[in-house]
């Protein structure tokens, strides 16, 4: 059976698509929940947007409370990264472990 170059490139696009919904959605940042999250923070002062990259993750915040999933990095420089982005950061966790106050102090850069 020999099939037409259109029939061909729409039958690529289907399994591209396929492939995409697979995998894509499989190696995806996924908003996490404070149930789940791996690291848990407290802002200050709520966060201007709803999700950013800091400290090497990505993080779901709404208003001041800020989640993410495990990261690569020790904790300190997580919180350090978090911090720069959204300032501020009254209370952080991983896995959680609260941050000691004098750790939490390092982080906000004190």
């Amino acid at each position: 059976m020999t099939l037409t170059l259109s029939a061909r490139l729409s039958a690529a696009a289907m399994a591209a698509v396929a492939l995409g919904t697979t995998f894509g959605g499989a190696l995806a940042p996924q908003p996490t929940n404070a149930a789940t999250a791996y690291y848990i923070a407290t802002l200050a002062e709520p966060a201007g947007e709803d999700s950013a990259v800091a400290g090497g993750v990505a993080w779901a915040c709404k208003d001041t409370m800020c989640v993410a999933n495990k990261g690569q990095s020790r904790p300190m420089r997580i919180c350090r990264g978090l911090a720069r982005e959204f300032g501020e950061v009254t209370s952080f966790s991983a896995k959680g472990k609260e941050l000691a106050a004098d750790k939490l102090a390092k982080c906000n850069g004190e």
